[in-house]
């Protein structure tokens, strides 16, 4: 994501309309020249690289745009790694404290480099040459890192990113969002809550998945002490948002004018049609080696139940829950599996208040003997569910009995 120096955002009465780049000849030979230096920069320092940035930008009116490309690159695609058979920061406390016992000069900062040179070489067994002393004193500065890994994006990958960046940046400021996310693929949903706990985004969630969800997330300027990494992690959402195919977001912004420096408020909305793309990867067939091996071996037996991944999701008053897989019999019959392995007391007494109240009697729980449920303070004596217990991996003979 961009910075907010580098973020480009006009405003129309109060709505806010980020900055986006068309996707042309244009913008797409910028970027190939962009990427080109970045390219040839491999190996490099990083300081070299920011100065010939700086003679790319020149006096251009456009040198935001490409200031920001540019910062895209370098967070996104490049690796940045000090450089140096000697350890930067051993080196100058040795300088250091050998240069304090003589008067500062030319000539004695060579006699100083030249002694820990030979005092190394001694100790390291192998030979420490002045110029080493001398280079590796600073290389962990950030001008003096070395470009060692560039994965160049195309143009288009590029200006996509730039274009999401500058949408992110909306949110930085956000005092409220309400997403609609509308009839979808029950996966999608599931993605988009991991999301949102990934980010620990406070969220209050309403609606089921045959008829869709509204989420009401609460921005970092809502609380008491407005929060910019708060307002970080909401941005962080939007490109997993991108992987729902149906929805539409309104958010309200508090933003500082400025000339008078005095709050007032802005509007933004989004929906599915932005044409914004997706960085981030589509959700994984499964969430561990557990449920991946659990699948497996459901494969292999001839039961008659069918193991679903695409599960329905559980509404349940201001949250969702979000079994692992379903099972479905021919004749009709389903029960929801939901594998509980995790350890954290706060992820049991959460996960196991919503068995309670979610009150489902089509509900199978594989727990883990390693958990100390006793530890995190839960009891099983009014979970309204089926209990399967399992070591180290979960046996589909054991979900089985269960059923029967």
């Amino acid at each position: 994501m961009l910075p907010t120096d580098l973020l480009m955002h006009r405003q129309n009465g109060e709505e806010i309309i980020p900055k986006r780049l068309k996707i042309d000849r244009g913008t797409s030979d910028l970027a190939i020249e962009l990427i080109n230096y970045f390219q040839s920069a491999v190996g490099k320092t990083q300081g070299v690289l920011e100065r010939q940035l700086t003679d790319f930008e020149g006096d251009s009116t456009d040198y935001r745009v490409k200031r920001g490309l540019a910062y895209i690159l370098k967070s996104s695609f490049c690796t940045f790694e000090v450089v140096s058979p000697l350890e930067p920061q051993m080196l100058r406390e040795r300088v250091f404290s050998l240069a304090a016992k003589s008067v500062s000069s030319r000539e004695s900062t060579q006699i100083t480099l030249s002694k820990i040179a030979d005092e190394l070489t001694q100790e390291l067994e192998r030979e420490v040459l002045l110029e080493q002393v001398r280079n590796g004193l600073y290389a962990d500065l950030s001008e003096n890192k070395i470009l060692t890994v560039f994965d160049a994006p195309t143009a288009p990958d590029l200006l996509n990113r730039y274009n999401l960046s500058q949408v992110q940046g909306v949110f930085y400021k956000a005092s409220q969002l309400v997403l609609n996310a509308h009839r979808n693929v029950p996966g999608e949903y599931k993605l988009l809550f991991r999301y949102l706990k990934l980010f620990q985004l406070m969220a209050y969630i309403e609606g089921d998945a045959d008829h869709g969800f509204t989420i009401t997330i609460d921005g970092p300027t809502s609380l008491f002490n407005p929060s910019t990494r708060y307002g970080l992690a909401i941005a962080k959402l939007i490109p997993a948002l991108l992987h729902v195919t149906k929805w539409s977001l309104s958010s309200i912004l508090q933003t500082r004018d400025a000339y008078t420096n005095a709050w007032k408020t802005g509007r933004f909305t989004l929906n599915s049609e932005c044409g914004l793309v997706s960085h981030y990867p589509p959700g994984k067939p499964y969430d561990s080696m557990l449920e991946a091996s659990f699948a497996d071996k459901w494969d292999a037996l001839k039961s008659g139940w069918a193991l679903e991944r695409e599960v329905d999701l559980i509404p349940i008053p201001g949250s969702v829950m979000i079994p692992d897989f379903r099972l479905v019999h021919s004749d009709g019959r389903t029960f929801l599996l939901e594998i509980v392995g995790y350890w954290r007391p706060e992820y049991l007494q959460k996960k196991f208040s919503q068995v309670r109240r979610a009150g489902r009697d089509d509900l199978i729980l594989a727990i883990s003997e390693r958990l100390n449920l006793e530890k995190a303070g839960v009891k099983l004596n009014d979970v309204p569910a089926r209990i399967v217990w399992f070591k180290d991996k979960l046996l589909p003979k054991a979900v089985l009995a269960v059923m029967d």
